[in-house]
């Protein structure tokens, strides 16, 4: 792949090994999952290793190391032999110093660098659709931002942006269930006519361990995943309903509401709202036709009733 350049350490990186960062997280831990079931040789790297290793603990190709992002010493360490490197550090609400400008942009650009010193062949940053280094939203900046700063960092690197990911326990789906099982009637984001394309996190997984084990398009480098269906946000959530069996009132709510209610919950422990995510619902999140997606790597995608029926 271009870009990588011989090794500056006396380790000589391994073409089917594969360093995950973040890969104890929703969708790293599944993608970790999906490199073992190619046959790859997996380290998974994350501030919580026991949280990565306990199906795969026991695995002869698997192994967790503790590994900060943020920390440039481990960063080193964690690349240091790995012919592919994939960077799932995901951050959704700002604590002190932990900011999305420091977490998807300079972490991300200090993270694609090591891989590139240190030979790897491959990097693949994972971002999102809607990612714009324009945007006035400043998450949705870094993530635009953290594109343009790995490619800097390891030039030739491939961009996977991802719709709203679902899976039994994410914090999108599983939150419009609860909700509908509890309130009489539910709450809309704005009118609800948001369009959404939702992704199911294990085809991401198994998407990115394709693209890592070369099954993918050598010259792509950028892909996005949506599902099978378009949707807005408003059907969406009658869909769910129809699904669960259960009848509801949709109510609309002005966005500025929400961001008032998000600004006051980051103050307030397991509040699940952030205003970053009040921010991403008040754009498309529906894939690029023109980009490459699941079905040029083979991958036919999995609709909502069929992760509702797995949770």
């Amino acid at each position: 792949m271009a870009g990588a350049q011989t090794s500056s350490s006396n380790t000589r990186p391994q073409s089917g090994r594969v360093t995950v960062f973040g890969g104890s997280g929703f969708l790293g831990r599944r993608i970790v999952k999906h490199l073992l079931d190619h046959g790859l040789v997996v380290r998974s790297a994350s501030r919580h290793p026991a949280r990565a290793g306990r199906k795969q603990a026991h695995h002869e190709l698997f192994s967790a190391v503790n590994a900060d992002i943020l920390d440039r010493n481990q960063v080193v360490a964690a690349v240091s032999d790995a012919g592919t490197v994939v960077n799932a550090v995901s951050l959704y609400s700002e604590h002190g110093s932990v900011t999305f400008e420091r977490v998807h942009v300079e972490a991300a650009s200090q993270l694609a660098e090591a891989a590139r010193r240190a030979g790897a062949e491959r990097y693949i940053q994972i971002s999102g659709i809607g990612s714009d280094s324009r945007s006035q939203s400043s998450y949705i900046k870094a993530r635009g931002q953290g594109e343009e700063a790995v490619d800097v960092g390891f030039p030739g690197a491939t961009i996977v942006r991802p719709a709203v990911m679902t899976g039994p326990d994410d914090a999108f789906l599983t939150t419009i269930t609860r909700l509908l099982r509890t309130l009489p009637a539910y709450p809309l984001f704005g009118n609800g006519d948001t369009r959404l394309q939702p992704a199911s996190v294990e085809d991401v997984a198994e998407a990115v361990a394709r693209i890592a084990s070369a099954g993918a398009d050598a010259h792509a480098r950028l892909f996005e995943f949506g599902g099978p269906r378009v949707y807005t946000y408003r059907d969406l959530v009658l869909e769910v309903a129809r699904l669960l069996g259960i009848r509801t009132r949709l109510v609309p709510v002005p966005f500025v509401f929400w961001h008032m209610l998000a600004t006051f919950g980051e103050f307030v422990p397991g509040v699940p709202l952030t205003r970053n995510q009040v921010e991403l619902m008040q754009i498309d999140n529906v894939a690029d036709t023109r980009l490459p997606g699941f079905r040029d790597l083979g991958i036919e995608p999995h609709d909502i009733d069929e992760v509702l029926r797995s949770a």
